[in-house]
């Protein structure tokens, strides 16, 4: 499990990679979206760093360490989902749900089937509803987190096919669609579990770079002028 054609370095690597960048003229920029930092030469984008859910971007272009870090994710499948809350990078509650919303026979769920055959069955009426309280308990869960503690980030999996019944639950998020600490995580997620959610929640506490085409030839350039320049990006 990781994110698409990217590579994990580790915090000194990527802070020499930032200031080689800023010695070569490129311009850095920060998405807050994906708390990311994107560095650009001209209109073309060089290398992109997805940054730890623990540390900060700060107005002087460095890297800082949260002294009190919070975060939530969410992942949702049909049928089944986790939450979790991170003080300090460290998982301190979890909860995992599940509800009856697959069609046996054909393996789709309630969601997806409404858009063809619509819910006049009992058993449509009945998977609808389940996945009704399915949304509403994951919603709970979350606002007891963002009731108790400052989250930085919300980290969020879920098929776009089912975002306008999550957010129209009647227990709705303590966040909306569209904002900047919603983080869409990058991340295949192979189901909805425990164990995947551990996983995950260390996989976003490290660096990850992706290079462009280009950016491998010049932070290869870079590298190699480097006191340590055996040590791999």
């Amino acid at each position: 499990m990781n994110i698409p054609q990217a590579q994990i370095i580790s915090k000194t690597s990527a802070e020499k990679l930032i200031a080689a960048s800023e010695g070569q003229k490129m311009s850095i920029f920060y998405r807050k979206e994906k708390h990311q930092l994107v560095l650009e030469l001209g209109q073309e984008w060089i290398a992109k760093i997805y940054l730890p859910w623990t540390l900060d971007w700060v107005e002087n272009q460095e890297l800082k360490e949260k002294s009190d870090s919070h975060f939530s994710l969410v992942l949702i499948r049909a049928g089944q989902a986790v939450t979790g809350y991170f003080h300090r990078g460290e998982l301190i509650d979890h909860r995992v749900f599940r509800a009856y919303m697959v069609r046996q026979k054909q393996g789709v769920s309630q969601i997806k089937y409404l858009k063809t055959k619509g819910k006049s069955r009992a058993g449509s009426r009945i998977r609808l509803a389940e996945s009704e309280h399915f949304f509403e308990e994951i919603n709970e869960r979350l606002q007891t987190y963002s009731g108790k503690f400052p989250i930085d980030f919300w980290g969020i999996s879920c098929a776009k096919t089912m975002w306008p019944f999550y957010f129209s639950s009647s227990i709705p998020a303590p966040f909306s669609s569209k904002d900047e600490n919603l983080i869409e995580l990058p991340i295949h997620i192979p189901q909805a579990s425990l164990e995947v959610l551990k996983l995950v929640g260390n996989l976003i506490q490290k660096f990850h770079l992706i290079l462009s085409d280009n950016g491998e030839e010049i932070f290869r350039k870079i590298q190699d002028t480097l006191e340590d320049s055996d040590e791999n990006w």
